[in-house]
């Protein structure tokens, strides 16, 4: 007769074995690809549909990664982690859109209208924003070459009137030459910076005293943009070469894609950004186009020359669920792309952008667009499934905002400018 620990060790595996299926089942699913979904799951004796919380088994194998890693970059110490709320996944307001079903005219959704306040001044031109993943907190860089951090629930305080809250709570001086894009950790208080002296520089925001970086990588190039992959583990430098560079973050190494045309391209980079499982990653280029590449292989999949007319393109973000990207253009279009395709499904018009290297974003529940108007000194709102322009609001600004940045998890932006000033913007009471 067989031992009966045997037994109960062969139960728990098989355990785990149906629940591991699951989860793959489930991704593969919700990154809608049923067809390999349908195939694990009848190899595997899998149900096809189980209800299992979306991106379940990426957040488990991003903390399965920090574990075996002891829970934080190396070198970095463990009082670095935040609690466990913070970079945690959150459950959109709202279920992924669908932005390849036409709409009829007419059913358009409307924004809530925001209110914005100044918060803070840098020494010179505000030149990026990002929020943490969580939503807690969001960073400014500056051509003063400063990085300003606020804390979201202390800005709330200080415009209800508590005239206590002191929501920026660090300040960072390390670079040479001016910030251009910020970038958090998924996990760790960690946010790193790129800027025009060729550096990337890791700033710990845990301590209370640290004014400088404690991890630097030096790049040949101005780095124009920084992308955390979903682990941590690597991140993205997009810079004044053409060819988007790859790091790993704790050997230092850099990486370059196998497989990237030696013709026909010779644009700076002007924004990377990785989707939100790290299974891809985009570039947008000076040289007009967006160009599409495996997360794994580092393999250029796609690339859509003169994506906007022939005017460089300034950023480029995926959707939550990563079926389309919104890119933005100095030729002052915002167009939305099916990754699958490569086609564009909807062109949003209306805002003029043909001097700054602005960006358009999704709210935080993707039904809306929302970008800058250089010329008239707006902020404007598209519906994001029928591409009418819904909204236009004075920016508050000395002149066109530079930057916009909305959070991940709720109805707040922050928008910065050629006038110094960080804005936040919330809905109106």
């Amino acid at each position: 007769m067989g031992n009966s620990g045997d037994l109960e060790q062969a139960l728990q595996d098989g355990n785990i074995f149906r629940q591991l299926n699951a989860l793959i089942v489930a991704h593969l699913r919700h990154h809608n690809l049923s067809q390999v979904a349908s195939v694990v799951a009848s190899a595997t004796m899998t149900p096809l549909y189980i209800e299992v919380p979306p991106n379940r088994l990426l957040e488990l194998v991003a903390k399965g990664l920090a574990a075996e890693n002891n829970g934080t970059l190396r070198g970095v110490s463990s009082s670095v982690l935040l609690p466990s709320s913070y970079g945690s996944i959150t459950t959109p307001r709202t279920a992924s859109i669908d932005f390849s079903v036409t709409h009829a005219k007419g059913s358009s959704k409307t924004i809530p209208k925001h209110e914005s306040k100044t918060l803070s001044e840098h020494k010179s031109v505000v030149r990026c924003a990002r929020f943490s993943p969580d939503g807690m907190f969001f960073a400014t860089g500056g051509a003063d070459t400063s990085i300003k951090l606020f804390e979201v629930p202390k800005v709330k305080q200080m415009i209800s009137g508590d005239t206590q809250a002191r929501p920026l709570i660090r300040t960072f001086y390390d670079h040479a030459e001016p910030i251009n894009d910020l970038d958090f950790h998924p996990r760790s208080t960690i946010l790193i910076s790129s800027a025009k002296d060729s550096c990337i520089k890791f700033f710990d925001f845990s301590k209370t005293t640290a004014k400088r970086a404690f991890k630097v990588f030096q790049d040949t190039h101005n780095v124009r943009s920084v992308s955390f992959h979903p682990s941590g583990e690597f991140l993205l430098a997009g810079t004044d070469h053409p060819i988007p560079h790859l790091y790993d973050v704790n050997t230092y190494q850099c990486f370059l894609p196998s497989n990237f045309p030696d013709s026909g391209v010779s644009g700076a980079i002007n924004q990377v950004r990785y989707s939100s499982t790290g299974s891809i990653y985009i570039t947008a280029s000076k040289d007009g186009a967006i160009r599409l590449f495996d997360g794994v292989s580092a393999k250029c999949v796609r690339s859509i020359s003169n994506a906007h007319a022939k005017s460089e393109v300034t950023s480029a973000v995926f959707t939550k669920d990563q079926r389309f990207v919104l890119s933005s253009g100095k030729d002052s279009t915002v167009k939305l792309w099916e990754i699958g395709s490569g086609r564009m499904v909807k062109e949003y018009l209306g805002a003029k952008r043909i001097k700054l290297r602005s960006q358009a974003i999704f709210n935080d529940t993707e039904e809306f667009v929302i970008s800058i108007d250089e010329a008239s000194n707006e902020v404007v709102t598209w519906d994001a499934r029928t591409a009418d322009r819904v909204a236009k609001w004075p920016s508050n600004h000395n002149g066109a905002p530079r930057w916009i940045e909305h959070s991940p998890v709720e109805s707040v932006f922050v928008t910065c400018g050629t006038d110094r000033s960080v804005r936040f913007w919330k809905e109106s009471v």
